[in-house]
């Protein structure tokens, strides 16, 4: 019996054709499809699932975060458009701005407002950590300001569209096709942005990658939860909250400090556990393990917390994400590979053009060495992996993909490869547009490094 099974070549019907062409409607293709249409491209954004959002959405990933570098907001544009409109529904949360100031944000008083929204800087070793601008948001809230905004700009949307493979001809590439009910599609573009957050296209494509893992989540929310009562049995009586919440964590087998936290919604919480390591997101058998395990820990857990924990008597499980939490796969071996020390040092780089908590992302680190018109963003981009587990963040992301649709925008305009994109022209129309392309270094940056 053979192990392969061959396929006879066939035609696939075109079913559309873009200036740019987006794949992957997580927050980083939700950015570069809005941006890239707000400048006058026609697109076309494909999403395998049966809504747009990723991470954020369907992987219930409930905190922006990695914005601001304490003293300024580094993170602008659509990210923090997206975040108003949650707002105006009442579905997204931010520290007030006075709870932010340096007078307040470290203070007991601030901590015990905000930290179980997550609303705080987690990269500081102190305690408490410093409240900081970061949003708490509801899933659904974000899936429709994302439609709204993609909609007002022209963007055309195709969910179900599930990335097969890439059309490259010379070097170049000139489309994707995705398996659909109704079989295999082409949809064509003159430029094609990566946001898949596994480096799908480029994979398929046959660009250089470099591939690790870190842990799976499968994040539940649980309604029913009295959460002032919960909160109350945590500050009044800490040396027993310390034992049960020990315990829980036990349980679950790996969380961050926080094993629950609030959402906008009453008396619903999310849990951004449990941490699986040595499962890898490429694979179908540890995916498959993921889900089944992770429902078996939260239902353990669940037990437990009905039993033990004050204001927990009454809680129960409101749903799963339907989307595994995959923090790290393939990453691109681009024309310049951000290092750990790159992030740490802050070092800034003459063609940056997005910025995340305090760091800075050049151009380069957007673009495969040996396939053009091919721009490559999300946590997916060309990074080691310890530089990508520091500079992962939904914010960050969006703010690249922000500037993936810009600079493919700036490149079709001039009749130019997206590799030759004028980078002064994509930072300027990044700030025209509200975001942050970090052209302006903070004082503390390290040098500048010349673009190649």
């Amino acid at each position: 019996m053979t192990s392969t099974v061959h396929l006879p070549s066939r035609d696939i019907k075109i079913v559309d054709r873009s200036d740019v062409v987006v794949v992957g409607g997580g927050p980083a293709g939700i950015s570069a499809a809005v941006s890239a249409a707000r400048n006058g491209a026609k697109v076309t954004l494909l999403e395998r699932y049966p809504y747009v959002g990723g991470l954020a959405a369907g992987g219930m990933v409930l905190v922006l975060d990695d914005m601001t570098n304490g003293t300024e907001i580094t993170v602008r544009g659509i990210c923090t458009e997206i975040i108003d409109r949650m707002a105006k529904r009442g579905l997204c949360i931010v520290p007030d701005e006075k709870d932010r100031t340096i007078e307040f944000r470290d203070t007991p008083a601030a901590w015990q407002k905000w930290a179980r929204l997550g609303l705080f800087d987690f990269h500081t070793p102190s305690m408490p950590h410093p409240i900081c601008y970061s949003a708490a948001f509801d899933p659904d809230g974000f899936k429709q300001a994302s439609y709204d905004m993609l909609t007002e700009a022209g963007v055309k949307i195709r969910l179900h569209s599930w990335f097969s493979s890439a059309v490259v001809e010379d070097g170049v590439i000139k489309g994707v096709i995705c398996q659909t009910k109704a079989g295999l599609e082409a949809t064509m573009g003159d430029i094609v942005i990566d946001t898949t957050g596994d480096l799908d296209v480029a994979a398929s494509a046959g660009v250089a990658s470099s591939q690790a893992d870190f842990i799976l989540t499968t994040v539940s929310r649980w309604g029913g939860v009295d959460t002032d009562a919960a909160e109350r049995f945590e500050r009044e009586e800490p040396e027993k909250f310390k034992l049960l919440d020990h315990e829980a964590k036990r349980m679950i087998g790996g969380c961050w400090s926080f094993w629950w936290l609030k959402t906008p919604l009453p008396g619903i919480v999310w849990l951004n556990c449990p941490h699986m390591p040595k499962l890898s997101g490429l694979k179908v058998e540890d995916l498959t393990a993921a889900e089944l395990e992770g429902r078996a820990r939260i239902a353990r857990l669940l037990e437990f917390a009905r039993q033990q924990m004050p204001g927990f008597e009454n809680a129960y499980v409101v749903d799963f994400a339907p989307q595994t939490g995959v923090r790290q796969t393939r990453m691109l071996e681009g024309s310049y590979v951000v290092t750990k020390d790159d992030i740490n040092s802050r070092r800034h780089f003459d063609d940056t053009v997005c910025r995340g908590r305090d760091y800075y992302t050049p151009y380069r680190a957007m673009l495969p060495k040996n396939v053009d018109q091919l721009i490559v963003a999300g946590r997916h981009y060309s990074a080691t992996p310890q530089a990508q587990k520091s500079s992962r963040e939904i914010p960050p992301c969006m703010a690249m993909g922000e500037a993936a649709g810009v600079a493919a925008v700036v490149a079709l305009n001039a009749g130019v490869t997206a590799r030759q994109a004028d980078i002064k022209e994509i930072q300027r129309r990044m700030r025209d547009q509200g975001a942050d392309p970090g052209d302006v270094p903070s004082a503390n940056a390290a040098h500048q490094e010349a673009a190649e």
